[in-house]
């Protein structure tokens, strides 16, 4: 048995057919459907999405102790503008520059919240974040949400107050994240990591 033809050390057992080469097990595990592009078909893809490893399901675990009950209270409306917010944030915060962190986060959906329930009130006031990477995301967050409250027509105030209770969950869901994750090698970036991980979980 010959060496992995990626890594060059470890033992060659699996063949791999998206690369149609002999490849070992550590690097079919940590390249899957990153660095290999595996086909539907691949028994080890089946293998590992039927029967996740150990380590992997212990994370999916511990990730939703942290996030249910922080939207335990929100309807189905509000729980999928929460998930509508979450991927809008981490499809910015994939290319952006200056990263943001998860503190960015907080504020750039406390300020649209706020801005959402003074509208509530009949005051039009713009809340605005502190630091950059926070006001763009804000942004992102009031265009697109926007978008969804003018379509609404008859039903825009109540999506609204939707949409500031689902940003007021994010808002909390990535305050606490560097608490309830003080291990994680950069707890700054604990909510960003997390929800990156559910959203692979969820389209896996």
């Amino acid at each position: 048995m010959g060496h992995c033809s990626l890594c060059g050390t470890g033992k060659a057992k699996r063949a791999c057919p998206a690369l149609r080469r002999d490849i070992c097990p550590v690097c079919c595990a940590t390249k899957r459907q990153k660095e290999i592009t595996c086909p539907p078909d691949c028994s080890y893809l089946s293998s590992a999405r039927a029967h996740p490893a150990a380590v992997i399901q212990r994370q999916h675990e511990r990730d939703m102790r942290f996030l249910l009950p922080l939207v335990a209270d929100l309807s189905e409306t509000q729980y999928r503008l929460f998930l509508f917010a979450q991927a809008l944030v981490i499809a910015h915060a994939k290319d952006a520059a200056p990263a943001p962190i998860d503190v960015d986060v907080a504020d750039a959906a406390a300020s649209v919240a706020a801005t959402l329930e003074t509208a509530g009130k009949g005051i039009i006031y713009e809340h605005r974040p502190s630091s950059i990477p926070a006001q763009r995301i804000a942004t992102k967050l009031t265009s697109a949400l926007g978008d969804f409250a003018r379509r609404a027509g008859a039903d825009a105030a109540r999506l609204e107050r939707d949409t500031a209770r689902a940003l007021r969950a994010l808002e909390r869901t990535a305050r606490d994240a560097a608490h309830a994750y003080a291990d994680a090698s950069r707890p700054e970036t604990a909510w960003l990591a997390l929800a990156a991980r559910v959203m692979a979980s969820a389209t896996a």
